[in-house]
C-alpha cells in the first residue's frame, strides 16, 4: 500500500522516496532491504543504470563487487562490460552472457516474458472502491453511544459547534486523540473532524513568509516547503530548510500524510519536534471563536501555561500559523536526539535562531527552544540575554553551557528519567548549532576558522546507496524438469499475501453465534487476592459471563509445556502483573474488553518483589541452584597458575517477538460427542491438543488443532499461544458457542513474555598472546514468574558460551532466576546469542587488556578439526578457519581497517568501527525424541497429491520446501502438490 500510494503521486520515484515511503512499515522477517531491492526497478535510478551499462535483469547489482568478479569465477575486466560475442551477437554483461542467462537456469525470472507496459496498465485506484465522492462533500454527524463525530465543511459550521461545544475535541489524523481512546480508555463525547474546511488545509506564500492552514498535513506542508526552498533564496527559507529536515524525523510517512501541524501544536507536547522550531521562529497563530472573531498570538514561551494547556481559549479554534522568511544575517538550526533516528519521540530536541550584526560575528539576537526539558517545550532566557552582543566563538560557546545548565534544570525524579544525559544533550546540540552556523559563517567572517576534524560532528549519520546481490542454485542441465527442488520458486503464499488474500487466524469469519473473549489480568506483582468482582462488569449489555478457576477443577487449572507450574486462571494469589484472573466474554471486542476493565480485584500486597536478576540473586530466587553445571578440567587450577587471569561481567537485556499477527484463537465447540475444533497462530499445535484435552479432561482424539499459517512468531507462539487457547476452550465448554480472541497489541506484550535477559559473570585465564587457557563461568537468566522453557534456554546458552573458541578447560554454571514478571519464553536462537555474546565478551575485555585487535584474539582461538567442545562433542568436518579466511578476503578487511582508522583520526566526532565475529550455532535439540518428524502422503485418482505434515508455516517458506522435496521423490511437477 505503501508503495502504490507513492507510484500514483510520483510514477518515476527516487530512492530517497522508496526509502521515506516505508518509514512506517514493520518487517519482522524478510528485512527491509530485499523488499526495497524488489522496489528498485521503479526508480529513474534504476532505469538509467539499464540504459547506461546494457545491464540484464539477471546481472548482480554489486557492480563491480559482483562474486563472479571477486572470486575469479570470471576474469573479463569490468570495464569491458559491453563486450559483443562475435559468434552469435549476444552481449556479455560482467563477463557473463546475458542471453544465455535467461535459458540455462541463471536468471530468476526472464524480462522476454514481461507483459510491454501500456498506459491501460497504469494502477488507478480501484474504481469498484470509489462509488462516489458526495459524501466527501456534505457536513456528517454520526452518534453512538458514547461519542458524537462531527465533520464540518465549512467554517462557519466549525465556529458554531465549538460555540456550542467548547470541549470539543478538534481532530485531523486522529493520531493522538484515537491512541488517547485506545491504549488510555479516555471518552471524548464530542469529536471534530476538519479536513475539509477549505480555510484550514490552504497553504499560501506572502511577503513575510507561509501562511499554513491549522490542519494542513505534514506531509502537504514538507512538499509546500520544498518547493519554497528550491525557488527562493537561499538565506529567506533557512527556517523552512530546518523544518523539513526535522519532518523527515517526525513519525513515519504515514502518519505525516494524515497529521497536521496544528495538531501539533494544540497537542502541546513537551517533546514535539515542530514546536521548538516554531517557538525559536517567533511564528504567529491566528485563532478565531464565533463570539469574538480573529485575534493573533506569537507562539512564545509563554504559550503554554501548563502541561498541555496553553492561552488559547475553549471556543477559539487555531486556523493558521505564519512562518517568517529568514533574513540574510540570520542562522536557523533544530536537531533531535531519540533512541532511534526514523519514527521515534525525541528524548530532547533542540532549536537555534542566532541573527548577527551584518557581516560580522557579533550576536545580534539570539533563541533556544529545548523539548523533553519540562513539562512543555522551553526557552533559555537567561542565555539568551548573555550571549546577545557576544562574539560567536569558543570563549562564548563555554559561557553559552554554563548559562545553560543553569536556564533548563531537571530535578531528580523529573518523568523520563535520565536526567544527566538529558542535560547533557542540550550543550551538544548546542555545541552542533555552533559547529553549523560555525562553517556558514567562515564564508563571510574571516576570523573564524573551522577546523577540518570537526565537520563530521555538525550532521547525523546517512545511509549509503544500497547494493546487494540474490544467489540462488543453478541446477544442472541434466536435473528433471519436473523436479523442484534446488529451484528458486516464489513463496507459494506470497501472492496471496502481497494481495491481501492469505487467511490468517483472525480472519476467519464470523461462526454462528460467536462470542468475544477479553482477558481479566493482574495488576499487582505480587499479592494475595482477597475479592473479585465482576458485578459490574456482568451488568453491562451485552456481556454473557465470567470465566475464572470456579469453572474447572483444582487438579485440573494447572498448564505448562515442560512442568505444569502455571494456573490457567489465579483466584487466591498472583506472582506477577499480567497473569489471567479470569475472561470476560461478550457480544463483541469492543464490550469485552470494557467489561474486563470494570471487574474489580481486591490485593493485599505481599513482600518481596523480586524484579532484576539482582533481585533474585539477594533472596537467591532460583528454579534451581544452580539447574546444571558442564565442567571440562580443572578450571580452579588453570586459574591459579595461569599467566593472566580477567575477571568481569556482562549483561543483555530482554527482546520482545513483536510478530506482526498477535496471538489469536478461534475455539469452535462441535454438537457431537464433546468434540472441539480450535484454529490458533500457534508454532506448537501437539503440545496445545495435549494441554487443553488435560484441562478439559477429555480425550486428545476430540480435538483438531489447525493451523494455516502464522504471521511470525520467532518463538513467541511456541509456548504462549497455548495459555491463551486453553482458557478460552474452558470458555467455548461452558458457553457452547464458538468464543474468539485475537490480542491488542499493548496485551500481547505484557502477558507473552520476551526474550531472556542475563547477567553473566566470568574468570578467564589466557597467556600472553591472546590464547585462552580455561573460563570459570556463571550464566543467570530473568525467567519470570514460572519455568516456561527456561531451563532449557539456560542450557543452550551453556553450549554456547565459548561460541566458535576452543577453552580447553571450563566450568559453567546456570542459574534461572525466578521473578515477579510474566514468564519470558522462546525467542529466536533460544539462548544461544546470550551465551556467544559472553564469549565476545570475553574475547574483547582480553583483546583491550593485551592491546591488540580483537580479530587476532579471535582467530587465534577458533575450534579446528577433530577438537572437542566443554560438553564432549568431537568436531568434524570443521570450516570454521575456512569460513574466517573467507570472510576476510571478500570482505577487504585489513584495506577497510587502514581506511577506518585513517576516518577516525581525522574526524573529532564522528568514528567508524570495523570488527569481524566468528558464530558456531548448534542444530538440534537436547530430547532425541523432539528431532523427528512425519508426514502422510495422499495421491489422488487424478494424479494429484495432498501432503500434510507437523510443520508450521509462519513465513520461512515451510511449505514450499516441502512441496519442492515431494516433487521429487514422487517424480510430479509442483502443480500437482498442493499443501496442507
Amino acid at each position: 500500500m505503501s508503495m502504490y500510494t507513492l507510484i500514483r503521486n510520483s510514477p518515476k520515484p527516487t530512492m530517497k522516496e522508496i526509502e521515506t515511503a516505508f518509514q512506517g512499515n514493520l518487517c519482522r522477517c524478510t528485512g527491509y532491504r530485499a523488499i526495497i531491492e524488489g522496489y528498485r526497478t521503479f526508480t529513474e535510478e534504476w532505469e538509467q543504470i539499464q540504459k547506461e551499462n546494457k545491464l540484464a535483469s539477471s546481472v548482480c547489482g554489486m557492480g563491480e563487487k559482483c562474486c563472479r568478479l571477486q572470486n575469479g569465477t570470471n576474469n573479463t575486466n569490468f570495464s569491458n562490460t559491453n563486450e559483443v560475442n562475435s559468434h552469435n551477437g549476444t552481449k556479455n554483461t560482467n563477463g557473463f552472457n546475458v542471453a544465455s542467462n535467461e535459458t540455462n537456469g541463471e536468471a530468476l525470472f526472464k524480462t522476454s516474458e514481461f507483459t510491454p507496459y501500456h498506459p491501460s496498465q497504469e494502477p488507478i485506484f480501484p474504481p469498484e472502491l470509489k462509488l462516489t465522492d458526495k459524501y466527501d462533500k456534505q457536513y456528517l454527524e454520526f452518534k453512538g453511544t458514547n461519542v458524537t463525530w462531527h465533520r464540518p465543511t465549512s467554517l462557519k459550521q466549525l465556529l458554531n459547534l465549538k460555540n456550542v461545544r467548547p470541549d470539543a475535541k478538534i481532530v485531523v489524523g486522529n493520531t493522538e486523540v484515537g491512541v488517547e481512546m485506545k491504549f488510555k480508555h479516555l471518552i471524548y463525547p464530542v469529536i471534530i473532524q476538519t479536513g475539509q474546511v477549505p480555510e484550514l488545509i490552504r497553504i499560501t506564500e506572502n511577503e513575510t513568509g507561509v501562511t499554513i492552514g491549522a490542519a494542513a498535513t505534514l506531509n502537504d506542508v514538507e512538499i509546500f516547503l520544498r518547493d519554497q526552498i528550491k525557488k527562493q533564496p537561499d538565506h529567506k527559507t533557512r527556517i523552512f530548510v530546518a523544518m523539513v529536515e526535522m519532518l523527515n524525523w517526525f513519525a513515519g510517512k504515514q502518519i505525516r500524510s494524515v497529521g497536521a501541524l496544528g495538531s501539533n501544536i494544540m497537542t502541546g507536547s513537551p517533546i514535539s519536534d515542530m514546536i521548538p522550531i516554531l517557538m525559536v521562529a517567533k511564528s504567529e497563530l491566528e485563532v478565531q471563536s464565533k463570539d469574538n472573531g480573529i485575534r493573533k498570538v506569537v507562539l512564545d514561551n509563554s504559550f503554554f501555561v501548563g502541561y498541555r494547556k496553553n492561552v488559547i481559549n475553549p471556543d477559539e479554534i487555531l486556523l493558521s500559523i505564519h512562518v517568517p522568511f529568514s533574513q540574510k544575517d540570520q542562522y536557523f538550526q533544530a536537531y533531535k536526539q531519540a533512541r532511534r533516528r526514523e519514527d521515534d519521540i525525541a528524548i530532547v530536541n533542540a532549536a537555534v535562531n542566532v541573527t548577527f550584526e551584518p557581516k560580522s560575528d557579533i550576536i545580534s539576537n539570539i533563541s533556544f527552544g529545548f523539548g523533553g526539558m519540562s513539562f512543555k517545550t522551553v526557552a533559555a532566557p537567561r542565555t539568551e540575554e548573555k550571549l546577545r552582543g557576544m562574539p560567536w566563538n569558543r570563549q562564548t560557546l563555554e559561557i553559552a553551557y554554563s548559562y545553560l545548565l543553569e536556564d533548563l534544570p531537571l530535578e531528580p525524579g523529573a518523568p523520563g528519567g535520565m536526567i544527566q544525559y538529558r542535560r547533557s544533550l542540550t550543550l551538544s546540540l548546542f555545541f552542533k548549532t555552533f559547529l553549523a552556523i560555525s562553517q556558514e559563517l567562515q564564508k563571510y567572517v574571516p576570523n573564524i576558522k573551522l577546523d577540518q576534524r570537526d565537520v563530521s560532528g555538525i550532521r547525523g549519520f546517512h545511509g549509503r546507496e544500497l547494493k546487494s546481490s540474490q544467489y540462488f542454485t543453478v541446477v544442472p542441465s541434466t536435473q528433471e524438469k519436473t523436479d523442484a527442488l534446488h529451484r528458486p520458486i516464489v513463496h507459494m503464499s506470497a501472492y496471496k499475501q502481497a494481495c491481501g488474500e492469505a487467511v490468517y487466524c483472525d480472519d476467519i469469519p464470523y461462526q454462528e453465534g460467536e462470542l468475544y473473549c477479553a482477558f481479566v489480568l493482574s495488576t499487582k506483582p505480587h499479592a494475595n487476592i482477597l475479592k473479585i468482582d465482576e458485578t459490574e462488569a456482568l451488568a453491562m449489555e451485552g456481556v454473557h459471563g465470567f470465566v475464572s478457576a470456579y469453572d474447572i477443577s483444582e487438579e485440573r487449572n494447572w498448564w505448562g509445556t515442560v512442568v505444569r507450574d502455571e494456573k490457567i486462571f489465579y483466584t487466591d494469589k498472583v506472582t506477577a502483573q499480567y497473569q489471567v484472573i479470569g475472561l470476560i466474554v461478550a457480544e463483541n471486542q469492543n464490550i469485552a474488553q470494557r467489561a474486563a476493565r470494570k471487574v474489580r480485584v481486591k490485593y493485599q500486597e505481599l513482600e518481596p518483589v523480586i524484579v532484576s536478576i539482582e533481585d533474585a540473586i539477594k533472596h537467591r530466587s532460583y528454579f534451581a541452584d544452580p539447574h546444571k553445571i558442564i565442567r571440562n578440567g580443572d578450571i580452579d587450577e588453570v586459574l591459579k597458575e595461569a599467566p593472566h587471569v580477567l575477571e568481569g561481567e556482562c549483561r543483555i537485556g530482554g527482546q520482545e517477538h513483536f510478530y506482526l499477527e498477535t496471538q489469536s484463537c478461534l475455539v469452535v465447540p462441535k454438537p457431537e460427542d464433546g468434540e472441539m475444533e480450535i484454529y490458533s497462530s500457534t508454532q506448537s499445535a501437539s503440545d496445545m491438543l495435549k494441554l487443553v484435552a488435560e484441562v478439559l479432561g477429555i480425550q486428545q482424539n476430540k480435538i483438531v488443532i489447525k493451523v494455516k499459517r502464522v504471521g511470525g512468531a520467532f518463538g513467541g507462539k511456541e509456548s504462549k499461544a497455548i495459555r491463551i487457547a486453553v482458557a478460552m476452550a474452558v470458555a467455548a465448554r461452558k458457553f457452547n458457542r464458538p468464543v474468539r480472541c485475537m490480542l491488542d497489541r499493548d496485551e500481547d506484550i505484557i502477558m507473552t513474555g520476551a526474550r531472556h535477559p542475563f547477567l553473566m559473570k566470568y574468570k578467564v585465564a589466557f597467556n600472553e598472546n591472546g590464547k585462552l587457557l580455561g573460563c570459570d563461568a556463571k550464566l543467570y537468566n530473568n525467567s519470570g514468574y514460572a519455568m516456561d522453557v527456561s531451563p532449557s534456554v539456560m542450557e543452550k546458552a551453556m553450549a554456547h558460551f565459548v561460541n566458535s573458541y576452543k577453552i580447553p578447560v571450563v566450568r559453567v554454571a546456570g542459574y534461572p532466576c525466578k521473578t515477579n514478571l510474566p514468564s519470558n519464553t522462546a525467542f529466536r536462537g533460544f539462548g544461544a546469542p546470550q551465551g556467544m555474546y559472553l564469549a565476545e565478551c570475553m574475547a574483547q575485555h582480553i583483546a583491550d587488556y593485551l592491546n591488540k585487535d580483537p580479530r587476532e584474539i579471535s582467530e587465534l582461538n577458533l575450534y579446528k578439526e577433530g577438537d572437542t567442545t566443554h560438553y564432549n562433542q568431537k568436531i568434524t568436518n570443521c570450516t570454521i578457519d575456512k569460513c574466517w579466511k573467507e570472510c576476510i578476503d571478500s570482505s577487504n578487511y585489513y584495506n577497510r581497517r587502514i581506511e577506518v582508522d585513517k576516518f577516525n583520526r581525522e574526524n573529532r566526532y564522528k568514528k567508524r568501527g570495523l570488527c569481524i565475529i566468528p558464530t558456531m550455532y548448534g542444530i538440534a535439540y537436547p530430547a532425541p525424541h523432539l528431532n523427528q518428524g512425519g508426514a502422510l502422503i495422499l495421491v489422488y485418482t487424478d494424479g494429484s497429491v495432498l501432503l500434510s505434515h507437523g510443520g508450521i508455516e509462519m513465513g520461512q517458506g515451510l511449505y514450499t520446501k516441502m512441496i519442492q522435496v515431494a516433487s521429487r521423490a514422487l517424480e510430479i511437477p509442483i502443480e500437482k502438490n498442493p499443501h496442507k
